[in-house]
């Protein structure tokens, strides 16, 4: 096996200079939140998503939320379904029906293979009861400033 790019500190800046957005439904709306949650963001900056994976979005409000981090801190959002798959990376605008929830953290894989625990930095930690977030709102993750495309 070789050795993770990332772990050795092989990239000065992150690679990704262009992509698609990744999109899909919100297809569960979650409540619930935790001060302890002991997430471990997985060092890598990105992940691939299929079409038609569930994945969970959970939110922190925590500043140093980065990949290799530990996240405790946070706001169960919901799932979403991936209808147009691409790479994540951390860094990514994360939007809910159009508006602006965070920045993509990181990735946490405790339920693999059944799902990616998404995690989102944001300023204002909420649920998705909290945030109004209804089934079927458009999730969206693209590189900052792009639209995606």
């Amino acid at each position: 096996m070789g050795t993770d790019p990332y772990a050795a500190g092989k990239f000065a800046a992150n690679p990704y200079a262009k992509k698609s957005a990744v999109e899909g439904p919100l297809v569960v709306v979650l409540q619930g939140r935790m001060e302890d949650r002991g997430l471990a963001l997985i060092t890598p900056i990105s992940r691939c998503l299929r079409r038609h994976d569930v994945h969970e979005l959970i939110l922190t409000d925590e500043p140093g939320a980065r990949p290799g981090s530990r996240v405790d801190r946070i706001a169960y959002l919901g799932f979403f379904a991936v209808e147009r798959g691409g790479v994540l990376v951390s860094g990514d605008e994360v939007l809910l029906a159009g508006r602006p929830v965070g920045v993509l953290a990181g990735f946490d894989e405790t339920h693999m293979p059944n799902h990616l625990n998404i995690v989102v930095r944001t300023d204002r930690l909420q649920t998705g009861v909290e945030l109004g977030a209804p089934l079927g709102a458009a999730v969206s993750f693209r590189l900052p400033g792009e639209g995606g495309e």
